[in-house]
């Protein structure tokens, strides 16, 4: 019985899927057609056309997993110490002076090796 159930759930998705690709792709080509009309007016059209959309296919199983993991990462977001600005700062410096060292190291390296390729093949 449940995999009846789960089949005639899936099936009915599918058809959800449809249907979203169809207002998408709708919104589009209307957007496209009516390119003499007002930019407010077609803006407007295709708006609603993807909140319409995105309404369908919140009812898909795919949709709800999908909200609910947003609703989950919104609560860690809120869970997470943000570092203040003068940590920001101090990090971002630390990091820009560890880039540039790292930087003349390397163009350092580059240069003593080049002298040593161009020695040995007497280039």
């Amino acid at each position: 019985m449940t995999t009846n159930t789960e089949n005639q759930g899936n099936s009915l998705d599918m058809v959800k899927w449809g249907v979203v690709v169809i207002l998408l792709a709708a919104a589009i080509i209307a957007n496209q057609m009516y390119s003499e009309a007002s930019v407010l007016v077609r803006a407007i059209g295709v708006v609603v056309a993807f909140a319409i959309a995105g309404f369908i296919a919140l009812q898909t199983e795919k949709g709800k997993q999908a909200l609910a993991f947003a609703r989950e990462s919104h609560i860690e977001v809120r869970k997470v110490v943000w570092p203040t600005r003068q940590e920001a700062l101090n990090t971002t410096f630390i990091v820009l002076a560890a880039t540039g060292i790292l930087a003349l190291i390397l163009w350092g390296m580059d240069a003593v090796l080049l002298r040593i390729v161009n020695f040995i093949t007497g280039v």
